[in-house]
């Protein structure tokens, strides 16, 4: 019997190696096609900024990233988003380096301390680059339905823009600054339990704040003045006078014996009972002390910022307040004050 040829089985053989020899190149090509466009670094070497406004599509984005110099292409912004799950969000954004289809959302940090009051408040953010300190007062004036809920005799946003760094757009709007505060000081009400006479608590604790920088002190300066309230006393406490005088634009740096006389709505010297309303805007420390003021007997002290010790000096009674005066003046002398 014949031998069968083999000569088409070699044939058919090296067809089928020359076939899955040609797809392992393509495969190998788009590999290194998709390696390029998706991780060889690509975009601007300098800062560039790309903003993108509320609402633009994926598409659109992608479009304005690849048009923009930041990506190589598009579609392979596309197509790493699905697969990482990615969300896109409106915002301005910062690239400052090659990237593949890496970039940070650029914003400004701002930092409010504790006892800043609107007008520090105003100052700070004029000098962070988000415009006239006097646009952002306006707002802080005009926007009391934030917290209407809180405090129906709000004059304005005082004492709610609560103390901390916040991250905004550098294209962030005075009101869009304001409502971020806002809804931060709901955030440390709820954690501190704020409950009852929101105004007078806040009015109380934006006192203490000013008063001292020391923790431990401040129920105990919150219980002088709710022993004064208490006694119908006036509570004579500069920070107020102060306050009065910036609204009035007659602050002159420095507290003197004609301003405790001015007769503004603030003045506590001359007026008994709380403030119209907060005079800054207080910590969480702040808020607990003027909830839950510590229970003495005191009536008088000297303030912390004022002692080169640091430290209050407390007093139940007038004659004991006048003997921390005098030590206090002493103290001053000797430290080379006035």
């Amino acid at each position: 019997m014949a031998r069968p040829a083999r000569k088409n089985t070699r044939k058919r053989g090296r067809g089928g190696a020359g076939f899955l020899f040609f797809t392992f190149l393509l495969v190998l090509g788009l590999a290194a096609g998709a390696y390029w466009l998706l991780l060889v670094p690509f975009g601007p070497s300098s800062d560039t900024f790309v903003d993108i406004a509320p609402g633009t599509s994926a598409a659109r984005i992608a479009r304005i990233l690849e048009s923009s110099g930041i990506v190589r292409s598009r579609y392979a912004f596309d197509l790493v988003r699905a697969w990482k799950k990615g969300n896109l969000r409106a915002g301005e954004y910062k690239f400052d380096q090659p990237a593949s289809v890496a970039g940070d959302v650029y914003t400004k940090a701002v930092t409010i301390p504790e006892g800043a009051s609107m007008f520090d408040v105003a100052l700070r953010l004029e000098q962070a680059g988000f415009g006239p300190q006097q646009e952002f007062l306006n707002t802080a004036r005009r926007q009391t339905a934030l917290i209407a809920d809180l405090d129906p005799e709000a004059k304005s946003l005082e004492g709610y823009l609560f103390p901390d760094t916040y991250h905004f757009s550098p294209k962030a709007t005075p009101a869009q600054i304001a409502t971020a505060m806002v809804k931060r000081f709901r955030q440390a009400a709820e954690q501190v339990g704020l409950t009852g006479n929101v105004h007078k608590v806040v009015t109380i604790a934006s006192l203490v704040e000013r008063e001292t920088a020391v923790d431990a002190e401040r129920p105990l300066v919150a219980s002088v003045f709710a022993n004064r309230l208490a006694k119908g006393m006036p509570l004579m406490t500069d920070p107020s006078v102060i306050y009065g005088l910036e609204l009035q634009r007659a602050w002159r740096g420095t507290i003197y014996a004609s301003d405790l006389k001015r007769d503004t709505p603030y003045n506590t010297y001359r007026h008994a009972g709380l403030p119209p309303g907060p005079v800054a805007n207080p910590g969480i420390p702040s808020l607990r002390a003027a909830m839950e003021p510590a229970q003495t007997s005191y009536l008088y002290f000297v303030a912390a910022n004022d002692n080169p010790q640091g430290k209050s000096i407390f007093a139940s009674t007038l004659e004991e307040h006048n003997r921390n005066v005098a030590s206090y003046r002493k103290a001053i002398k000797k430290a080379g004050g006035q």
